[in-house]
């Protein structure tokens, strides 16, 4: 009887212990990553390739300033630049010559020296036409920068980038640009390794393989070790990153999930520290709940969401018809029915956060003006108007927020516009090629200033694919850039908005205001007007358990 009696308590002991296994949580892997101290990030979308030179997205950057350093980066708290490659820097007095004195210490993640002449090599590339990098535009401040790239100048010695030694960098441009250094920090500055360059293509070739695992060679505080398309991208600290000993984070884990109830689900589950959105019919749950408002974070951006229209298409090459599609969408309806994330209505293109800048025009709401423009333009009621898509990229709230304006212009104009949905990088594809008749588009700012936003409307620029274009308004943008006093500055931009606001090629709809979701574990992690992240200063808190 004792044996057997030792025997049954053996077996409920284990039963026990077994059950209490059973009862407790198996390990996420947000737990498992805050003891490596690696990130699990949500970055929306696929990127198109991890080229400095033509980043598709806010997501694409994300990944590439992982990989890639400038003379200048993002300050992580107000979006200013900070020092980066470039240690100092100083400007003539006409702030036509500007001198950048590198760090003796940045290396290339194979171990090479970063010299001077990286710079000057990644210049010339992305000035070259063949290449076709929609933020060459940028490189135009450069003296000959734009003849360079038009094919007026055909040696690249007259563009004004100099190696004057390896560590220093002289940029010689055509006209004062005060706000340089916010310039810099965007990737089209950033240097480029020309040995691994060319070792798989030319230097105006796009798409090549030297961006792979593999074969990336980058000066970044992070390597790639591996990119799964539509799965994963993984980075893990670089070795011979300069600032490497401020480097807490062993990697990162870059995740494209265009759904955003999916990504909501894997943060609730532990997979995520960060999310790049969250539904909107979720946003007033964690708002409203005590437990859940420490996760979710909401701030104004530098960012405008608008609606672009193909003037290259009838009837959109018709004014009046833009105008009519503009002043019909209610605004203040959209936000508060359907958006739901407190985003203010915008009825102009340039976003409120920049000191100083606040332009009189607006695309109004004003559906008795949009239906007389509309009857003028032939299509009284509607009637006879051809039919026309709206195109926007895989999303619940795109998807909601495209059956509202649907809706909108069927009852205030009386015509039905087709919803085509298409997966993010194709639908950057079929608007860079011209394939659209509207689409749905963002606008983040890549620097706290008016020509980060308006820049993008001049004729031909890589990314305006409206087919617009107004000689007035190139004019403006012209004189601008070319005026270093601040406020005169501004009173050019002004006119620019309301020649937008007058040709409607866009149609604005709201300032964002970012809503996503951060576990408290993740340190360093701060709200900023671009919503860019260096990621040398963040970090896990391991002992923070706090999860939904």
């Amino acid at each position: 009887m004792k044996t057997f009696s030792r025997a049954v308590a053996r077996l409920i002991f284990a039963g026990l212990v077994l059950a209490l296994a059973a009862c407790q949580k198996r390990e996420t892997p947000v737990t498992a990553a805050n003891r490596a101290q690696i990130l699990l990030l949500g970055n929306l979308s696929e990127p198109n390739d991890l080229d400095p030179a033509y980043p598709d997205s806010q997501q694409t950057a994300n990944i590439v300033i992982a990989l890639m350093e400038g003379l200048c980066q993002y300050d992580p708290r107000t979006s200013l630049p900070v020092p980066a490659v470039a240690e100092r820097w100083e400007a003539s007095a006409d702030q036509l010559t500007w001198t950048f004195h590198l760090r003796s210490t940045a290396r290339w993640s194979n171990g090479e020296p970063l010299t001077a002449k990286d710079f000057v090599y990644a210049y010339r590339r992305n000035l070259s036409a063949g290449l076709g990098a929609e933020y060459a535009t940028m490189l135009f401040a450069l003296k000959n920068g734009r003849e360079f790239n038009e094919g007026a100048v055909t040696d690249f010695s007259q563009v004004g980038v100099e190696a004057a030694d390896d560590h220093t960098l002289v940029l010689r441009l055509s006209h004062p640009v005060p706000y340089l250094p916010k310039l810099l920090c965007h990737t089209i500055w950033f240097p480029v390794h020309q040995a691994t360059v060319e070792k798989f293509g030319r230097i105006d070739q796009r798409g090549t393989h030297w961006t792979r695992p593999g074969n990336y060679v980058g000066n970044g505080p992070f390597v790639l070790a591996e990119w799964k398309p539509n799965q994963i991208v993984r980075v893990t600290k670089s070795p011979t990153y300069w600032n490497r000993d401020e480097v807490r984070l062993n990697g990162i884990n870059f995740y494209p999930i265009e759904a955003n109830s999916t990504e909501e689900a894997m943060f609730r589950t532990g997979q995520l520290h960060v999310t790049a959105q969250m539904p909107i019919d979720k946003i007033a749950v964690y708002r409203d709940d005590p437990r859940l408002a420490v996760f979710l974070r909401q701030a104004p951006m530098l960012a405008t969401y608008f609606f672009r229209f193909n003037t290259r298409h009838k009837p959109l090459d018709d004014v009046r018809v833009r105008q009519a599609l503009a002043h019909s969408i209610n605004r203040v309806e959209m936000v508060e029915r359907v958006t739901l994330g407190g985003q203010p209505p915008a009825m102009r293109l340039t976003p409120p956060g920049i000191a100083g800048f606040d332009p009189a025009a607006k695309v109004t709401y004003d559906p008795e003006l949009a239906r007389r423009l509309l009857a003028e333009a032939g299509y009284p009621g509607g009637r006879g108007f051809p039919a026309l898509e709206y195109l926007y990229n895989t999303n619940e709230s795109h998807r909601k927020i495209a059956e509202a304006i649907q809706q909108m212009w069927r009852r205030e104009l009386g015509i039905n516009i087709t919803l085509v949905n298409q997966e993010g990088k194709v639908w950057a594809d079929t608007m860079r090629a011209g394939n659209f008749d509207i689409a749905r588009m963002a606008w983040v700012g890549d620097y706290v200033d008016p020509s980060t936003f308006l820049d993008i409307m001049t004729t031909g620029n890589g990314n305006n694919q409206t087919g617009w274009g107004s000689a007035e308004y190139d004019r403006l943008i012209t004189a601008a850039t070319a005026t270093a006093d601040e406020a005169e500055r501004y009173a050019l931009y002004a006119r620019c908005e309301q020649i937008l606001a007058d040709g409607c090629p866009i149609a604005p709809l709201y300032f964002y205001n970012r809503n996503n979701l951060v576990l408290p574990a993740v340190k360093g992690w701060y709200n900023n007007p671009v919503d860019m992240h260096p990621y040398t200063g963040v970090s896990l808190d391991a002992s923070d358990p706090r999860s939904p």
